[in-house]
This record gives C-alpha cells, sequence and structure tokens, in this order.
C-alpha cells in the first residue's frame, strides 16, 4: 500500500489522478491535501510525513505579471524542500514539468529550475525522484484561457463565442487520463529519473483540433448527431468538449414525433459511429444504474413511462436532476465522469433504449459503481 499525497489535487491534472488512484484502494492510500497547506509551515510538515508518494503538481500557469509565475512556483518547490528537510522525510517525489523548459519565459524557467532544485534533494536524501517533462494536456474539466487551447475552444463553441488562432503550429499532446496512467505506474514501479519524458500520444495542428471541434459543435450539439470517432484521440477530443456543454440546460433533447393513424415514429439516434443499443423495461419505483464511465459514450432515450434520471459528477455534490416522459420522447446523454441512474417514477412500465460506443467487455468494463444521491 503506498500513501500517496497530490499537491495541486483540485486543479485540473490533481482531480483526474486522485479520481484514478481513488479506484485502486487496494494499492493506494490517497493523503488529502489543501492549497492552503503550503504558507502553513506546520500541517505541510505533517502532510510530507504521511506520505510515501507525493506528487508535486501544484504551480501558476497564468498571471497578469509574469515575474509572479516565476516566483510562486519556485516558493512552492522551497517550501515543500523545506518541510521534507525539517521532517528527515523521504518520500518518492514526482514532479510535474513541462516542455515549455526550452523556452525562457517565467514558467519555463521556473519548471525547469524547480525540477533541478529537487533533483539535488534527491540525491542528498537518498530519495527517489520523478521529474515529469510533460507535452500539452487536455481533457475533461480543464479551465478555458488557463489549461490548454482544447478547453478554451471548447468552452468558446459550447458558449456562443468565436475561437481565434494566434498561431496554426503543431501541437504534441496527450489526454490527462493517459497521463494519470502514466504517474500512477512510476509510482507504483517507482521510477527514479531525474528527467522523464512522457510521450505525447497525438499530433495535430491547431487548426485540425478546431475543425473537430466545430464539426462536434454543428452536428451533436446542435443536432444529437454522435459523430465518427476514428481515433482515441478522437473520441478523448469528444469527451472533452462534451464536459464544456451547459448540461443542465441543454437535456433532456426532445426528439420529434411523427404521428398517423398508424401510432407514432421517432428517430432516438443518428450515429456516426458504432457501439451497441440495448431497450429495457423498468417497473415502477425502480432505479437503474448508479455507475459512471470514463471513456464510454451513452445515451438513455425514454420512448414510453415517466422517468426521472439524475447526474452528479465525481468528486462534487451537486446532482443535476431531468424529468422525461415519453408522450413526449427525448434523451440525456451521459458525460464521462458523472455518475448517473435512471428511475420509474410512473405508474406504468418504463421503456428505455440505451446506446454506448463499444460493445461491453467484462475483462475492461469502464464501469464503476457510485451512487448518485
Amino acid at each position: 500500500m503506498t500513501r500517496v499525497g497530490i499537491t495541486g489535487q483540485p486543479g485540473f491534472v490533481g482531480t483526474h489522478l486522485f479520481n484514478l488512484l481513488s479506484l485502486d484502494p487496494e494499492h493506494f492510500t490517497l493523503v488529502p491535501f489543501r492549497d492552503e497547506i503550503f504558507g502553513e509551515p506546520e500541517e505541510l510538515r505533517s502532510w510530507v510525513s504521511q506520505c510515501d508518494a507525493i506528487v508535486h503538481l501544484a504551480a501558476m500557469n497564468r498571471h497578469n505579471e509574469p515575474e509572479q509565475i516565476y516566483r510562486t512556483n519556485i516558493r512552492l518547490v522551497k517550501e515543500l524542500i523545506a518541510a521534507m528537510v525539517d521532517t528527515r522525510s523521504t518520500p518518492h517525489v514526482l514532479f510535474s514539468s513541462s516542455t515549455q523548459e526550452q523556452y525562457d519565459n517565467p514558467y519555463g524557467r521556473s519548471k525547469k529550475e524547480g525540477r533541478a532544485m529537487l533533483v539535488e534533494w534527491a540525491e542528498k536524501a537518498g530519495a527517489a525522484f520523478t521529474g515529469l517533462v510533460i507535452p500539452n494536456v487536455f481533457g475533461p474539466f480543464g479551465h478555458p484561457y488557463y489549461n490548454s487551447v482544447v478547453a478554451t475552444f471548447s468552452h468558446q463553441l459550447t458558449h456562443g463565442e468565436r475561437p481565434r488562432i494566434e498561431v496554426d503550429k503543431e501541437m504534441q499532446l496527450i489526454y490527462v487520463g493517459e497521463l494519470t496512467e502514466v504517474i500512477r505506474d512510476c509510482i507504483s514501479r517507482k521510477v527514479s529519473s531525474p528527467e522523464y519524458r512522457v510521450p505525447h500520444t497525438s499530433e495535430s495542428k491547431v487548426s485540425e483540433i478546431l475543425a473537430l471541434l466545430e464539426s462536434y459543435q454543428s452536428g451533436y450539439a446542435e443536432k444529437g448527431i454522435i459523430p465518427a470517432l476514428h481515433s482515441v484521440f478522437e473520441r478523448n477530443l469528444f469527451n472533452t468538449f462534451r464536459c464544456y456543454m451547459d448540461i443542465p440546460n441543454h437535456f433532456p433533447v426532445m426528439l420529434e414525433e411523427k404521428t398517423d393513424a398508424r401510432g407514432s415514429f421517432v428517430e432516438t439516434m443518428k450515429l456516426g459511429v458504432g457501439g451497441q443499443v440495448s431497450f429495457s423495461t423498468t417497473k415502477p419505483g425502480i432505479t437503474r444504474g448508479n455507475h459512471y464511465h470514463t471513456r464510454k459514450i451513452e445515451r438513455f432515450a425514454v420512448i414510453r413511462g415517466e422517468a426521472v434520471i439524475r447526474l452528479r459528477r465525481i468528486g462534487t455534490g451537486e446532482v443535476h436532476a431531468f424529468h422525461l416522459d415519453g408522450k413526449h420522447p427525448s434523451y440525456v446523454d451521459m458525460p464521462i465522469w458523472y455518475t448517473h441512474n435512471i428511475t420509474n417514477t410512473g405508474k406504468e412500465e418504463l421503456y428505455t433504449l440505451f446506446w454506448i460506443n463499444e460493445f461491453f467487455d467484462p475483462a475492461d468494463p469502464d464501469t464503476y459503481y457510485e451512487e448518485v444521491k
């Protein structure tokens, strides 16, 4: 069992790493971190002494005063080292640096010098150290205008703004889920390397990324069409885009019903991608679900009966509730990292169509139980 502490735990990468390690309680125990611990020497000393491994993610990326970025990031490294020296702690430290080390800007300099300081500490203390040099990271829940151009473009497109390309350069990218798996494996194997270059998993021009995101806006957000996803990168990009939509106000999406003397007809799903369609009946008062996915794309379409679909993002307490009635067929799509369920709230059987973008694989189900509540 490895006790892991994550500085910057509430941040973009920190949240995803925390969630990933939480899925494996047999091997990892998480030592909770608060941003306020920096600046409180006694609490910081207590925290580092509890950790077998520390992933140092806390850093400033943007500021109106560029030199403040440098000063802040160096200060955080110095405080972390001081706490470990004072308590004679020798955890395995993994430091999040960036390919921006090669540039002479405050952020790049702070990362390069911070990594060098931790290398020196590890050599003196006889501790394991992993200096992670990371390419551009994208994924769900990143902050627009801060974490990545993908976050910025996705936010702009889903909020009626017009994205603009400053420099149409080739970008080397890694999805946040892929990055956190690399970090987890480095902890497990206790990788010790002063300069561990994390390989990028995809490469695209900024204009190519924007074109895909624009197609998701026009095809999916506006028309409900699940796009063709030709690679793992495109699946990850689409799942990232979906998390920037105004979920509480977008769903449920009403389906167009055509009625004549024979009965009624609705088109529930338009797909540019494969997967699996299922049909279920649910008795009154019964709830299905209470689980979440980290990569799967899923749609619930109610075609008969009354139901409430509830969603809650993992790690938060806010629950979104959507009321659907088969008299006016409609659907809700499940974002990744949102636990979800569906309850029959009517007096008759509930008829629901379920679509998911991949066949169920018992060896790799990507389905994790957690009650919505």
